[in-house]
């Protein structure tokens, strides 16, 4: 027993005090320790390549911190601007005159526009549309408050959209995160944007000597500047430009708008449709072409948009084609949305959260089934070759070999021409009663080969 015992005693080890490079060690290993937790916290809170419930860090690179607003709820662009992982904005290409073409017209918040203090919010949101192959056009209007998910931000009102695109000088400022953030939120294809400011809405109005609406009910409308408040009584009216900018702004209880601002969107669209029927008026239309260019000089410094002078006379021109009745109108309304509140560092926002099925139903009826028909594919020659329009050149210039000349010429490009001649051998319709133009008459849509 003595010697078992006497040998485990010798089997026990000391325990010896650590050298100094193993002091080293242990504290290299300590920092990879700590390193490598880091590493993996930082990793996992990031994480982006699978979809995962939350949201990342404001530290997560890439990710916006939440911007600084001031006491009215405008985001104000601080010192350290983050970076925002926006989708770049391209300027879209010339319209073809054949494919469907949307417009986001924005209209900023006064109190933000008066304050002057940083980025203001969008008031208004307003996409018209026009189909040229159809003869259809559309309005749809989307409410300030709505829920949505901005490109770069995560969600927010809609009408924020606007104020961190100019906020924060992303590609294409507050008008290029507005139409993609409504692209994404409606699904549906944008060219095109306007924003007029109100001093210019109203020189536009008076400009075409006014408008007259059918005013629903008694409305209290205030327009712009101090003590100038007035009452519209129920009935036919026509008003001014100052006048029209208010109706198409009131919004509150007290002013007698019940439905807030799906209601106030009826009548901005009740507005646009006014100025529509006031342009198009015996004699107007044609006045006012002929002084587009003089008037687009007086009243582009007031207008934002990315739509050439061209497009939107070519434009004008295709609208007054299109009958009352072929122009669909829509407002995302309350059967659409539910009132909800947002916590936002303790604050309060007062929000509408959309239902998706029931918006896309209303997108449906106002820019067709499914999704707005796509820009046309491939180059315009090509378009106009699928057409197969059916082309006659006829020559009454007075010129001898014109039309064959003409007809040379076109059947080169791929148009199908399949007669010419001169004016003498056809029917007197054809005669241009302006000698020194050149008449083209469309017996069916054909727009590439026009």
């Amino acid at each position: 027993m003595v010697h078992k015992k006497f040998d485990f005693l010798n089997k026990i080890r000391v325990l010896k005090r650590p050298t100094i490079g193993q002091f080293i060690w242990m504290g290299v290993g300590l920092v990879i320790a700590v390193a490598l937790f880091i590493f993996l916290r930082d990793f996992v809170a990031c994480w982006r390549l699978t979809a995962l419930a939350g949201i990342p860090l404001s530290t997560c690179a890439g990710q916006a911190t939440a911007p600084v607003t001031n006491p009215e709820g405008t985001p104000v662009a601080g010192e350290n601007i983050p970076t925002i992982n926006a989708p770049q904005v391209e300027l879209p290409p010339p319209w073809d005159g054949g494919s469907r073409v949307t417009l986001l017209v924005i209209g900023l918040d006064y109190r933000d526009w008066e304050a002057d203090q940083g980025a203001p919010r969008s008031d208004t949101m307003l996409l018209l549309t026009i189909d040229p192959v159809t003869k259809t056009a559309g309005m749809l209007s989307v409410p300030r408050d709505m829920w949505v998910n901005i490109p770069g931000f995560s969600y927010s009102k809609i009408n924020n959209a606007y104020a961190f695109g100019e906020g924060y000088s992303l590609p294409g400022g507050g008008p290029g995160l507005a139409m993609k953030t409504v692209e994404s939120f409606l699904g549906i294809p944008i060219q095109y944007y306007a924003r007029v400011d109100f001093q210019t809405f109203e020189k536009m109005v008076d400009t075409i000597g006014g408008i007259c609406i059918d005013v629903p009910y008694e409305i209290i409308i205030d327009p712009l500047g101090p003590h100038n408040t007035a009452t519209l009584e129920a009935g036919y009216e026509c008003i001014n430009g100052s006048e029209a900018l208010a109706y198409a702004r009131a919004r509150d209880v007290s002013q007698g708008v019940l439905g807030g601002d799906v209601e106030r969107a009826q009548h901005q669209q009740q507005v646009i449709l006014a100025i529509r029927d006031k342009v198009l008026a015996p004699g107007n239309f044609l006045n006012l072409m002929a002084q587009a260019l003089p008037l687009y000089n007086e009243l582009s410094g007031g207008i934002d948009t990315n739509l050439s002078l061209n497009d939107a006379m070519r434009l004008a021109m295709l609208a007054k084609d299109i009958p009352l009745e072929n122009i669909q109108k829509g407002v995302i309304d309350y059967s659409m949305m539910q009132d909800g509140f947002y916590d936002l560092n303790g604050q309060q926002l007062a929000i509408l959260r959309p239902y998706p099925d029931k918006i896309r139903e209303l997108v449906d009826k106002i820019f067709g089934s499914g999704t707005m028909q796509p820009m046309a594919s491939g180059t315009v020659e090509e378009k106009m070759q699928a057409e197969a329009a059916r082309v006659v050149v006829i020559n009454g210039t007075g010129v001898e070999g014109m039309a064959a000349r003409t007809f040379d010429y076109l059947t080169a490009q791929g148009m199908n021409v399949i007669d010419k001649g001169n004016t003498g051998e056809y029917h007197d319709n054809y005669y241009s009663p302006f000698p020194d133009r050149t008449i083209i008459i469309v017996h069916a849509g054909k727009p590439y080969a026009m």
